[in-house]
């Protein structure tokens, strides 16, 4: 996705409409192509000021619904045979199984599987083709193709344009903040080695000027050993009779 919108935010406004028109249009013809990536794209370049957002959501909901429209009336000459061919073609997206559950769906909810099929992958493709195939009477597929298409396409390029808009007020603030904190640890940082190092440069200066760790107590020990106190003896205090 972010390749798809690079690529476009180096075309004109007018050309970034078109191919957000032409691309879901064909999707919804039943040609599997990333409508919805193209749609996405188009919608975070609109937060960031390259296009229009009510331009795109426009190009878009004019794509959806005139594709499906046309998928539609192609669904509705070729019949299941052309779904067999399409399925062939493009077996990993609209192979047997992917029709069966797109079947399903139409004969669970009928015609609305044609607005709410504007919100899923699968049904986004084969919503018209397959609609014209089960001969779904043309007004109630208009109806609901262009009800799923305009809630489809504004609601997404309008949610993801006001979040991109969010987001990069957000994400402002936060470069902010964060070269503060980075300050502050990169201070706090200097001054805990600082006093690190110069505890451990005064402790190594006792060590150097006095008596080395263990000294004392070695003297004391050959001392008792010279005067031939034995382990377990007791030492021989003065004025005893030893």
């Amino acid at each position: 996705m972010i390749d798809v919108q690079h690529s476009l935010s180096a075309l004109p406004p007018g050309v970034v409409y078109l191919i957000v028109a032409g691309v879901i249009g064909v999707e919804s013809m039943g040609v599997p192509l990333p409508g919805e990536i193209v749609l996405v794209s188009s919608a975070l370049l609109a937060a960031a000021g390259v296009v229009e957002p009510e331009w795109v959501a426009s190009a878009a909901a004019f794509g959806a619904i005139v594709g499906d429209s046309v998928g539609y009336a192609v669904g509705r000459r070729g019949g299941r045979p052309l779904l067999a061919r399409l399925g062939r073609r493009f077996p990993k997206h609209l192979g047997p199984a992917q029709l069966a559950r797109a079947e399903q769906s139409f004969a669970r909810h009928g015609v609305w599987a044609v607005f709410f099929g504007r919100f899923v992958a699968l049904l986004r493709i084969l919503a018209g083709p397959l609609a014209g195939a089960l001969h779904v009477p043309y007004r109630r597929f208009l109806v609901a193709n262009a009800a799923g298409g305009l809630v489809w396409a504004f609601g997404t390029t309008y949610l993801l344009y006001s979040v991109g808009r969010a987001a990069e007020h957000w994400l402002k603030d936060i470069s902010w903040a964060g070269l503060v904190l980075a300050v502050l640890a990169g201070l706090g940082s200097t001054w805990w080695l600082r006093r690190r190092a110069h505890r451990l440069e005064s402790a190594s200066g006792v060590e150097s000027a006095g008596m080395a760790p263990g000294v004392e107590s070695a003297e004391l020990a050959a001392d008792v050993e010279s005067a031939g106190v034995g382990p377990g003896d007791e030492p021989v205090r003065a004025g005893s009779g030893r």
